[in-house]
């Protein structure tokens, strides 16, 4: 578990609507976690009593600053504090200074050198011990991450030094450049490569497995959300495509058929 990513939240503009949207598009089931502060959406797999990702509102400071709605990963460390100084000391910035959820964990949002936000996270172990996730490849999982950044190359030295990510192969993708795959404790989590030159900023994406991807894609269409590429074979065998939910956060599908 130690510098894997163990949570996502989807943080939006219209609560309601992103959770029904994600119901339909991916067959999450949905509850409300019971925060007396805010609402907060717990989101699961049929059949597993695990949760995977979770689901709020921005907040009024985000929306003061103008933060789009987005998909925000979290990585786990056992000292956030520390790590949060790790980030500073490499070149990163902080957004969120460490905070803590009441039974719930420690967290802080963190910035890279390439303006890429990405979270990391403490949880409190519940009574009994951590519970089991699906296995990667269950539909409903967060099967891959990807970074599309200004500079790849600096990028996957300055996650190498602060999670200790390996590179564990680099494809060439032509004009945009080498696709570097990275890894922890052995198992390939996402790769980073360069952005487009349309792309404004720096930015993390995360690839949702879905079974059949093409009545998949015509979910998202019939929810009012927007295909942007795909879909695309990839090495593996899998194919894959990108999204923007009607909110207009960003996310990907990956599915292993068409």
């Amino acid at each position: 578990m130690k510098n894997e990513f163990v949570w996502y939240d989807l943080v939006t503009t219209d609560l309601d609507a992103a959770k029904a949207f994600y119901q339909s598009v991916i067959g999450w089931r949905a509850e409300d976690a019971g925060h007396p502060d805010m609402t907060y959406i717990l989101l699961g797999i049929e059949g597993h009593k695990t949760h995977v990702s979770g689901m709020m509102s921005l907040t009024e400071e985000m929306r003061a600053e103008n933060v789009p709605p987005h998909w925000m990963g979290y990585v786990y460390s056992d000292d956030v504090d520390a790590k949060v100084a790790d980030f500073k000391a490499e070149g990163g910035s902080v957004l969120l200074e460490p905070h803590d959820i009441p039974c719930v964990g420690r967290f802080a949002v963190l910035k890279d050198p390439q303006g890429a936000a990405i979270s990391i996270f403490k949880p409190i172990p519940p009574e009994g011990g951590m519970p089991e996730f699906p296995p990667t490849g269950t539909t409903g999982t967060f099967a891959w991450r990807e970074l599309y950044t200004s500079d790849a190359p600096a990028a996957i030295a300055f996650y190498g030094k602060v999670f200790g990510w390996s590179e564990t192969n680099a494809m060439d993708m032509g004009p945009m450049g080498k696709y570097h795959l990275f890894s922890a404790g052995g198992e390939d989590l996402g790769g980073m490569m360069n952005k487009p030159d349309d792309m404004p900023v720096s930015a993390w994406g995360y690839y949702i497995q879905v079974d059949g991807l093409g009545a998949a894609i015509e979910r998202v269409k019939a929810g009012g959300g927007q295909l942007l590429n795909g879909p695309m074979d990839v090495p593996d065998g899998a194919v894959v495509a990108n999204c923007l939910d009607p909110q207009g956060a960003y996310f990907s599908l990956v599915s292993m058929t068409r």
